[in-house]
């Protein structure tokens, strides 16, 4: 298959998969066993692009939280996204300076998954049962935080699903306004987490050796798709449950196991 064609696939499966709760890198790392092996930088910056398309949804949100600074529930809210963000930095910038790297084999993404899936159809059971509709605390945002970094480090849990459930077990409760609060997290941590990738590869001296075409691509696509996903998933969430994300998660990673025993 042509790298660039190979490219757009992966950006459309980004964008696709980035805001469901179902792990875009661990789509990406499966799917790149058909479609070719791809760098981390790769797989980190096009993923940039689909927090691209959530900016560009919530531009009005972001607009009236930055214009209205005077106002004590918007300093608040963005305090608490920034110290979400602040959390993530501190605790996963040592884990990415210590060397780590995305997994190859498909085996330990899979069992993600499975895992995954279980512990959202548990914390949204869980989460309904609590009183009130809840907030977005102090707590909610450090706990988002430390989630984020928890998807970052293993594959197939998913960002989004790992705060998400978070948030609405600590104390947001309600589906849209936790699904809000992470996705509006995501903006600065995605966007410093393409930035280090950059930086990266500047000190490494590895410029020329990525394919930037590819990357190009793959970024638009991932951005176009990223913002219809975004549009329809807030509609969906006000009257439906994240319970068909998680069994597809589940039905997913067992199909892996049983099809790639040996993690290939």
């Amino acid at each position: 298959m042509p790298d660039l064609l190979s490219a757009l696939l992966l950006g459309i499966l980004e964008g696709f998969t980035e805001f469901l709760p179902v792990s875009s890198t661990g789509h990406l790392l499966i799917a790149q066993h058909w479609l070719g092996a791809r760098s981390d930088f790769f797989n980190i910056v096009i993923q940039a692009g689909a927090i691209l398309a959530v900016t560009l949804v919530f531009r009005q949100r972001l607009w009236g939280l930055a214009t209205a600074w005077n106002r004590p529930d918007n300093r608040d809210y963005l305090l608490k996204i920034g110290v979400a963000f602040l959390v993530t930095a501190l605790v996963g910038l040592p884990v990415r300076m210590a060397g780590w790297e995305l997994p190859e084999a498909v085996t330990p993404v899979a069992l993600a998954l499975i895992i995954g899936g279980i512990w959202m159809i548990t914390a949204e059971r869980i989460a309904e049962r609590l009183p009130g509709p809840g907030s977005i605390t102090w707590t909610v945002a450090v706990l988002v935080g430390l989630a984020q970094v928890v998807a970052g480090v293993f594959p197939g849990t998913s960002r989004s699903a790992a705060a998400i459930f978070i948030a609405m077990l600590a104390g947001a409760r309600h589906r849209p306004a936790a699904t809000e609060f992470v996705f509006l997290v995501g903006i600065p941590t995605m966007f410093a987490a393409s930035a280090y990738a950059f930086l990266e590869l500047w000190k490494d001296g590895a410029m020329g050796d990525e394919a930037w075409g590819d990357v190009g691509v793959a970024f638009l696509a991932a951005a176009v798709t990223g913002f219809v996903v975004v549009k329809w998933l807030l509609g969906y969430i006000r009257s439906h449950r994240y319970t068909p994300f998680a069994v597809y998660r589940i039905a997913l990673g067992v199909a892996l196991l049983l099809w790639l025993p040996a993690g290939r």
